[in-house]
């Protein structure tokens, strides 16, 4: 079992992440076994993790945040049960504990982990977030962060307070595709691919394959706005959490060293855009982001160290508008 991605090594060092189990999909259509309900859905996450970070951006933006409640973790895993070593995301035990967290409202679950065994009494994978929650059927919906923003983008439309904004919209749909796959590939998950490869091997290709993926968006964003052109999408969000992190979190602790975002004068101005949109910076908890990471990995980071800086400001101006509305 697979219980975190500490866990997920192949036998040449390299890391490699598993799929998501649940995948359900909530639907407009009232005769769907998930319909689209106000009140009925609870998204679970974790301010640090960027997956579930990118389904709080949605909920956000979209303007559904009277229709689907949510609620954050502690930053840093503990062990999730007494019975055994896996450590994972908690709950705290009260809501003054931790700044941000919450305890869970639903079930009063102590761990993610006791979310996946209400849902499914043999689970077997990782207890990862988000999570969202049905409240009616008391069960898991989806864990599949690329499934969930694409319900929240089009099927709770008609209870959304910004139903007009369409991150996927059907004439970009298949440029929004490829960029999100190089970008998963080489940026989203590749940070993870040099942070946990266990040789210098795995190490090099990541890295590699990082920076070619940043130059290349350095180069589109030269050009234009946004990632897929002039109009915001699901992409610049699925990248936006990424780069938001990068030089408090992986330039140091996942070694992504060879150049920061300050040093890309367009990726850092685009990504101060992005935290700019009303209800995006509400979303980066960068005490939650640096206490996971660095309190949370022990083979990487032994002592738990936090680094004090930078201190990205990225409500700055961003000069972006240069390119139109």
């Amino acid at each position: 079992m697979a219980g975190s991605e500490l866990d997920e090594m192949t036998e040449s060092g390299a890391f490699n992440r598993t799929p998501s189990t649940f995948r359900n999909f909530i639907s407009r259509d009232e005769e769907s076994p998930f319909p689209a309900e106000a009140g009925r859905y609870h998204l679970y996450v974790s301010y640090a993790c960027p997956w579930a970070s990118r389904c709080l951006a949605f909920l956000k933006i979209k303007g559904l945040g009277d229709a689907i409640s949510y609620t954050s973790v502690k930053p840093i895993w503990g062990r999730t049960k007494e019975s055994d070593e896996h450590f994972g995301w908690l709950f705290p035990s009260s809501s003054t504990e931790e700044p941000g967290a919450e305890p869970d409202p639903l079930n009063g679950a102590k761990s993610i982990r006791e979310l996946y065994e209400l849902a499914s009494s043999n689970y077997s994978g990782k207890y990862t977030v988000p999570v969202l929650w049905d409240k009616k059927n008391k069960t898991i919906v989806s864990n599949e962060s690329g499934e969930i923003i694409r319900m929240l983008n089009t099927e709770f439309n008609g209870i959304a307070k910004n139903a007009a904004l369409d991150l996927y919209p059907a004439h970009l749909r298949a440029q929004i595709d490829e960029v999100n796959e190089w970008v998963y590939d080489g940026i989203n998950n590749g940070v993870y691919r040099c942070g946990f490869a266990k040789k210098q091997g795995p190490y090099d290709e990541a890295v590699k394959k990082l920076y070619e993926a940043m130059d290349r968006c350095e180069e589109i964003l030269s050009k234009q706005r946004y990632i897929c052109g002039d109009a915001l999408t699901e992409a610049d969000i699925r990248l936006f959490v990424t780069l938001i992190r990068f030089d408090e979190v992986y330039a140091v602790h996942f070694k992504c060293n060879k150049k920061l975002l300050r040093e890309y004068p367009n990726i850092f101005n685009y990504t101060k855009e992005i935290y700019q949109i009303p209800g995006m910076s509400s979303t980066v908890h960068m005490q939650h982001i640096k206490r996971h990471y660095y309190g949370s990995h022990p083979s990487i980071n032994p002592f738990g160290i936090i680094p004090v800086g930078p201190g990205v400001d990225f409500s700055s101006p961003h000069g972006r508008d240069r390119f139109g509305p």
